[in-house]
């Protein structure tokens, strides 16, 4: 049976409705070498938080995606405080962003010892918090992947043969993408297994149908950043084109900035269903299809 791992532990389809697939509770956007870096109080970021993911609870929402990611910040402890103040389960990755945001370590680590490092997190846990990483998150340059971050992905890859994790890559450029795609077959790692984040961001709609035909997920996680129409008429466009089940649609928004005084203001997770999804039924988007996109679409994607 498929579960998605959480910080309260497996939770199988029965157990979830809507999931918002890309978001975030902490994020720290200074590169690992900084002075400060991804440095907060857990209760601090507690009360911040807590209201943000009350007010989706509130809305339907059954469970979020952490997609802060080595490099940027990730704080598994603070994810797991978070969901257990309101009961509410977070998936968190494993993996690592692109440079600058690369750790010294991961930098000399090799292939092998990125790919164990990935398969423990997922199996056994994150440090010391007991939370099993739910997936891979990384990223690639705007201008194509580097060597560094080829070596990152192609550990993903094999990571996720061996877990069936999910891989999702902030990757900006289509043709980047279609890079990545290439270096994670060649490892044997299906298509079906990775998600392009941020695919709205790709200017050329033929390059989206082009990753759903190889298999991959292409997500629009702009809600609530872009006006709705712009973001109804991409879905629209993407559904017209049969590619509602390949769709994930999110905010990416939120979050505790340690950089920030007192971490700044979050920006709300709600506007997908007091805003967008109303919009999206008046454009003729039945509920099936609603619900297509935001319960079995993002629980076929990160669930193993």
């Amino acid at each position: 049976m498929k579960h998605i791992y959480t910080t309260l532990g497996p939770k199988g389809r029965d157990e979830l409705g809507m999931i918002l697939p890309h978001e975030h509770v902490f994020v720290d956007l200074r590169t690992p070498d900084q002075p400060g870096y991804a440095e907060a109080e857990i209760d601090a970021v507690v009360a911040v938080m807590v209201p943000q993911i009350e007010a989706i609870k509130r809305q339907g929402i059954t469970l979020l995606v952490e997609c802060t990611t080595g490099g940027v910040g990730r704080r598994a402890d603070i994810d797991l405080a978070v969901s257990k103040a309101t009961d509410f389960p977070i998936v968190v990755p494993t993996g690592n962003y692109r440079e600058p945001w690369i750790p010294a370590w991961v930098a000399e680590a090799d292939e092998s010892d990125l790919e164990e490092w990935m398969v423990s997190e997922l199996t056994q846990g994150i440090e010391d918090t007991g939370v099993l990483a739910g997936w891979i998150k990384l990223s690639a340059g705007d201008d194509g992947i580097t060597p560094l971050e080829a070596r990152i992905l192609r550990a993903a890859a094999r990571a996720s043969v061996r877990t069936n994790a999910v891989i999702g890559s902030h990757t900006i450029r289509g043709r980047v993408v279609m890079e990545q795609l290439d270096i994670l077959q060649s490892e044997g790692c299906a298509p079906e297994r990775f998600i392009s984040i941020h695919t709205q961001e790709e200017r050329d709609f033929g390059l989206h149908r082009a990753l759903a035909e190889r298999g991959a997920w292409i997500e629009y996680d702009h809600v609530g950043r872009a006006p709705d129409e712009e973001v109804v008429s991409m879905v629209m466009r993407a559904l017209e084109s049969g590619l509602g089940e390949k769709l994930l649609i999110s905010h990416d928004l939120g979050w505790y900035d340690p950089a920030q005084p007192r971490g700044g203001t979050p920006r709300p997770y709600t506007h997908l269903v007091e805003s967008l999804l109303p919009s999206l039924k008046a454009a003729g988007v039945g509920e099936d299809m609603l619900r297509q996109l935001t319960e079995f679409n993002p629980f076929e994607a990160f669930a193993r």
